[in-house]
């Protein structure tokens, strides 16, 4: 047990660390593990792997994420920023990259192969994305030299452009959402979010018309018509499964869902561990969210309050769309569910961003004796003028 008397960083990190929203973390990526063995092995055997393929890798990926998201979660906040750079950076090219060089899957180039890994540019791209923009924005308010808010609206326009280009309008949506809250939180004036508001929207009719898979998606949504087989069936093995489930192992639907260890996983978890198993899930997500959100309400710095209510948004901004497809709110969309759904870029881009939360959100008595000191010293002034 670390003491309260050392001084070294693992101390200092242990006592200023939100071990709350740390547990629900860890307690995510357990329950990741815990699921992986309930939905993959029917799709590692429907396409002639071992049984349990998905599970080894999701376990293999999960040891590189917990060591991420720890050290990340040590960062200081100039650091953060930098770090944030380099990633978007890299990220962006890598991007563009897909689009002329990157592996096509179902008419879509969103990955790049390095090593043999196939790897997905825009999940780490967004909490990056997340980072730049609250920057820009603080620095907006802070120094009225710089138009942080122009760079940040150009900065989205890119990150937008390309997204759609691959195309996933999916990303775009959840990146739009994100951003569009951390504009409003900024406090720019409502002509401008009126503006956005009305461009939203007229993206969304232009989606439905110039992309025929997703007018499609949503035509199906909508009247129930066409190929909703996965839906369905998702749907079905929610109520299948009742309050308690059928039992570990024992839920017969996923073996005819393709997509039951990613997009549908939850739908495996009801069927197979209850409704019960999935509302604690979705409190772990909420709690984190709400937590997040709280931190940042009481932050008197714009960057850290921007960077980490941006964060908490896109984590549960993503977990709500997943959760809204299986439960049929929404037309089905390719998007994972955070640390609980298969995929290896996913779950370490999800690690990176949580690491990003629990540094933002330490306590950080030394920026509080600074800003003691500094007003302490205004008073003197003060006084003796």
């Amino acid at each position: 047990m670390v003491s309260r008397v050392d001084r070294g960083p693992v101390a200092d990190w242990w006592w200023t660390i939100d071990r709350f929203l740390l547990a629900a973390c860890l307690a995510l990526m357990g329950l990741g593990i815990l699921l992986s063995f309930a939905a993959s092995p029917a799709v590692a055997e429907r396409i002639g792997l071992d049984s349990f393929h998905f599970v080894k890798r999701q376990t293999l990926f999960m040891v590189p994420a917990v060591m991420v998201m720890f050290a990340v979660s040590f960062m200081a906040p100039k650091t953060i920023r930098r770090f944030a750079m380099i990633m978007l950076g890299i990220s962006l090219v890598a991007m563009v990259g897909a689009l002329f060089f990157g592996i096509e899957v179902k008419g879509a180039r969103r990955w790049v192969s390095l090593a043999g890994i196939s790897i997905q540019p825009s999940e780490f791209m967004k909490p990056a994305f997340v980072i730049i923009c609250a920057w820009l924005f603080a620095e907006n308010e802070r120094r009225k030299d710089i138009p942080g808010n122009f760079f940040a609206m150009v900065l989205f326009a890119v990150v937008a452009a390309l997204l759609v280009a691959q195309p996933d309008l999916g990303q775009t949506i959840l990146t739009a959402v994100t951003w569009g809250a951390m504009f409003f939180m900024a406090g720019v004036p409502w002509f401008w979010i009126i503006l956005l508001g009305v461009m939203a929207v007229g993206g969304f009719f232009g989606a439905y018309t110039v992309f025929p898979h997703v007018a499609g998606r949503i035509d199906r949504f909508m009247t129930g018509e066409g190929d909703t087989f996965q839906v369905d069936a998702g749907r079905e093995a929610i109520v299948r499964g009742g309050w308690f489930g059928q039992g570990p192992g024992e839920g017969t639907i996923k073996r005819i869902i393709p997509d039951s260890h990613t997009d549908f996983i939850f739908s495996v978890t009801a069927e197979e561990y209850g409704i019960a198993l999935c509302l604690l899930i979705v409190l772990i997500f909420g709690f984190i969210v709400i937590r997040g959100l709280s931190i940042a309400l009481k932050e008197r710095d714009d960057f850290t309050r921007l960077a980490v209510s941006g964060l908490v948004i896109l984590f549960g901004f993503q977990s709500i769309i997943n959760i809204s497809v299986n439960l049929h709110l929404m037309p089905a969309k390719g998007m994972t569910l955070p640390f609980i759904s298969y995929g290896g870029s996913s779950l370490i881009a999800v690690a990176i961003s949580t690491g990003l939360l629990l540094a933002l959100t330490r306590r950080r008595p030394e920026a509080r004796r600074s800003a003691t000191l500094a007003n302490s010293k205004m008073h003197s002034m003060a006084g003796a003028t």
